[in-house]
């Protein structure tokens, strides 16, 4: 249960990305199921990847400790098919480009799936899938050239993995895009519906959007009018979210999910851990700081404290102009954290 005071305790629900934020590359990310379990939020597992089918991404998480059934899960591939039922009738042929998974998601939404152009789909709706090639894309290109509507997951254009940052379906969208000159409406993050549609099935009033990239799951919580929690933990790295636009500025940040159990306010932008900033033109002095803090804690102090200042400077445009000059011990070793 959450503590009295603590970040977790302002909220009745955590809306969570998956990789990078839970896990990373399949992997655990270290401390952030017992933070979770600690904080005795309810949870709903929203993800942009829809080659996955909410019963194996739930398989995966209980197998990772979380209590996590098929209906906690939230994929891009159920929005887009609820986003299809807005302008196509049921019964209506669909050109699906996806997992076997997303398939019989537009098929148990009424739809008749197809997979040529020949077939006159009234729709094109492509998520992720690595075996999507030339074939595919130019069925979907000649079907929306034809009136299809065109509708995707997601536009994530990389999808992280253990090897690192693959072809996402974004950068397949664009292949499809380039062909037709037409932008699909996007069912996935950075869009609110998802974020939306989560809270609904959650019934949660004040829900905490938590993820760890910027362009996706913090700016789709800020469309959504939720706060989110930025943790540090995948994509997005400190100097990112120091420098990012103000639609994907975070309204709390973190170093990992422990944030949710410690005072709500060492997580906000403001002076933090005895660190002070000042700004001249565009040069960014940070001072002070905390001795015995932790690498990671401290990095994240710094960058708040920072935050604070440059955004208050910056309120319509990123800050990519920023350098950051340390002039303290603390402030040089919390910099030398920062990625």
């Amino acid at each position: 249960m959450a503590a009295p005071g603590s970040l977790a305790s302002h909220y009745d629900s955590a809306l969570l990305d998956l990789d990078g934020t839970v896990y990373e590359g399949g992997r655990p990310v270290p401390g952030a199921l017992e933070a979770l379990r600690d904080a005795g939020l309810p949870m709903k597992f929203i993800t942009n990847n829809a080659s996955r089918s909410p019963v194996a991404v739930s398989d995966q998480l209980a197998g990772m400790g979380y209590d996590c059934v098929p209906d906690d899960v939230l994929t891009s591939a159920q929005v887009g098919v609820s986003l299809l039922a807005e302008t196509v009738e049921p019964g209506a042929k669909v050109l699906v480009l996806g997992a076997d998974s997303f398939r019989e998601l537009v098929s148990d939404g009424g739809y008749v799936v197809v997979d040529s152009a020949d077939d006159a789909p009234a729709a094109v709706i492509q998520g992720h899938n690595p075996q999507t090639g030339w074939a595919q894309l130019s069925e979907a290109a000649l079907a929306i050239q034809r009136g299809a509507t065109y509708v995707a997951s997601n536009l994530d254009t990389t999808l992280p993995m253990e090897r690192g940052f693959l072809v996402g379906n974004g950068s397949m969208v664009a292949a499809v895009v380039s062909a037709t000159g037409v932008t699909p409406r996007s069912a996935g993050k950075p869009e609110p519906a998802m974020f939306h549609v989560a809270a609904k099935a959650a019934g949660s009033e004040r829900p905490l959007a938590i993820g760890d990239r910027l362009n996706t799951d913090i700016r789709g919580g800020n469309n959504a009018g939720m706060d989110t929690l930025m943790v540090v933990t995948g994509v997005s790295g400190h100097r990112d979210a120091l420098t990012a636009v103000p639609e994907e500025r975070p309204s709390l940040i973190g170093a990992d999910m422990s944030a949710l159990q410690a005072p709500a306010e060492q997580s906000a932008p403001r002076a933090q851990a005895d660190f002070t900033a000042s700004l001249e033109g565009t040069t960014l002095t940070l001072s002070g700081g905390e001795a015995d803090l932790a690498p990671a804690q401290a990095a994240v102090a710094a960058l708040l404290t920072a935050a604070e200042i440059v955004w208050a400077a910056y309120p319509d445009s990123a800050a990519d102009d920023i350098e950051i000059v340390a002039a303290s011990p603390q402030a040089q070793s919390a910099l030398d954290n920062w990625r």
